[in-house]
């Protein structure tokens, strides 16, 4: 139903001049681009350059100062955060957000409840009902698809921390998006968990026929994974095309490495 509602665009998401000041701090400064429908798209810079203010101002954690965030043309800069995920945009964040005293399943299935016609007090209050083993079922095939099968019973607390992060993306995934925001998922991996991140990520744009977006500072993952990146810093996009391109770009090498 929503896709039939959704305009048909080239275009899956577009920042058009997007601006957050906090202050005198402008934490990003007016931000265009735009990504296509089933891109994997990468959003890289030092620490401080903006790149998680701007994953807020995508989904509505905070209204932008100045600019535009479109969303299959449709504007969404005004949005709260559950209209915005309404519309099919789901996201992970840099630090992790579950709900630490709830089973690996229950934090699955709070998310899919929302999408449910009975609602999640129903899930909570454990109402018995045909929708509600559904729910359950979905669960479990998304904790099956990110290896957690076995650690449906465990409270999300006592989790290691990377089994935390494909809990998180799970959870994410329970709300069935078409855009997928994934804030540092590799961070606290090892390199063999890195490239088995990176084909899982691939695996699930595929499956799911995702639109991704992704903050990470291991900038090989980075290079190898997404079709076209853009890097900021200072809030300012200061590049923006494929792996080769922005690899090559003197004003990126310049924000890692530093002008002589």
């Amino acid at each position: 139903m929503l896709d039939a509602l959704m305009p048909q665009t080239s275009v899956a998401l577009e920042a058009k001049g997007l601006t957050r000041r906090f202050g005198g701090l402008v934490a990003v400064n007016n931000v265009c681009f735009s990504v296509k429908p089933g891109e994997i798209f990468g959003l890289i810079g030092p620490n401080g350059a903006g790149k998680t203010t701007l994953f807020n101002l995508v989904t509505g954690m905070i209204p932008p100062s100045t600019g535009q965030m479109l969303h299959h043309g449709e504007d969404i800069s005004k949005l709260r955060p559950h209209q915005i995920a309404a519309r099919g945009i789901a996201r992970t964040f840099q630090n992790i957000r579950l709900f630490s005293n709830l089973s690996a399943l229950e934090n699955v299935m709070i998310a899919r409840h929302l999408q449910t016609r009975s609602g999640l007090l129903q899930g909570v209050f454990g109402m018995a009902s045909q929708e509600e083993q559904t729910t359950r079922t979905a669960a479990a095939e998304l904790l099956e698809l990110v290896g957690l099968s076995d650690r449906a019973t465990e409270k999300a607390c006592n989790l290691p921390y990377g089994e935390q992060r494909r809990l998180e993306i799970a959870r994410a995934l329970a709300l069935t998006p078409r855009i997928l925001l994934l804030d540092e998922p590799a961070a606290g991996m090892n390199l063999t968990e890195k490239h088995q991140l990176s084909d899982f990520i691939r695996q699930i744009r595929d499956r799911f026929d995702l639109t991704i977006l992704l903050i990470e500072h291991h900038v090989p993952l980075v290079m190898g994974l997404c079709d076209r990146i853009a890097v900021l810093n200072f809030g300012q996009l200061i590049a923006i095309g494929d792996p080769a391109h922005v690899r090559n770009d003197r004003a990126v090498i310049e924000a890692y490495l530093g002008s002589e």
